[in-house]
Order: C-alpha cells, then sequence, then structure tokens
C-alpha cells in the first residue's frame, strides 16, 4: 500500500423514498487513478444519513493511504455545508454523524470538503454505484 500526500474522493449517497432503501458510494483517487471503488447497500434510511455515510466511509479509507491532505467532494450541498460550519445540523438523526466525520477529519493533515454538481464526471460515477448497489437488492432497475 502506498501512502499519498493527496487523495481526492467522491462520494455519494441515495435513497429511493425518504426513507426508503439506500446506499452510499465512494471513489478515491490519487492523481487521475482510482486507487478505491466502493459502493454499499445500507437499507432503509434517508437520503441525508446515506450522503454522511459515504463521507464517512470514505474517510476511514482515506485514512488507510494517506494522513496528509484529503479533498472530498460530494453532491450533497447540505452535508458539505454542515460539515464545513456554514449550515447547523439541526435533525438529531444527523447529529452523531457530523461528529463522526468532524472525528475522522483528525486523521489528516489537511482536509477540504467541497459541493459540487451532479454533472460532475466521477459524481456520476459514484451515483451510478449506488445505484447498482440498489438495483442488486431490490432486482428492480425501475424503482429509481
Amino acid at each position: 500500500m502506498t501512502h499519498q500526500d493527496i487523495l481526492t474522493c467522491y462520494t455519494d449517497g441515495a435513497s429511493r423514498g425518504n426513507p426508503g432503501p439506500a446506499a452510499y458510494a465512494y471513489l478515491i483517487l490519487s492523481g487521475d487513478k482510482i486507487i478505491e471503488e466502493t459502493s454499499e447497500y445500507i437499507g432503509v434510511t434517508t437520503n441525508n444519513v446515506a450522503e454522511y455515510q459515504g463521507v464517512i466511509a470514505a474517510l476511514t479509507t482515506a485514512a488507510k493511504h494517506t494522513g496528509r491532505t484529503v479533498v472530498l467532494y460530494s453532491d450533497s450541498e447540505l452535508v458539505i455545508k454542515q460539515i464545513n460550519g456554514q449550515y447547523r445540523v439541526r435533525k438529531e438523526h444527523l447529529t452523531g454523524l457530523h461528529q463522526k466525520v468532524i472525528d475522522l477529519v483528525r486523521n489528516f493533515e489537511k482536509v477540504h470538503f467541497y459541493s459540487v454538481p451532479r454533472g460532475n464526471v466521477y459524481i456520476r460515477k459514484v451515483d451510478g454505484l449506488c445505484n447498482l448497489a440498489l438495483d442488486s437488492i431490490s432486482g428492480n432497475k425501475n424503482d429509481r
């Protein structure tokens, strides 16, 4: 395993219904090379919980590759603004997840969080991975 100075993470979470069957996915890149790619079904929950779970899983995995700098992108403006302190976490079920992210940040010298549009090529890829995870559980691609 190589330890990289800067890693880039792209995360997504999705639920079919809110709450509904949910999954998260992430990509971790070193330069242009994808070094980790994961999606996971997480049961029935809300979209925001799935988004947070994607961030948590990406940071947990990134810590195995670097202790230096992580740049994380998500299409969830709410989650990113909560993590960056621009929005307060008002929903009780999100406070523990938010705190877990804050705790994970301590594993790195620097972590930058950015919200990006859904059209971003890597965000489209993690969105597709979420849908694959959900399709594998439901067996029905028309649930979207």
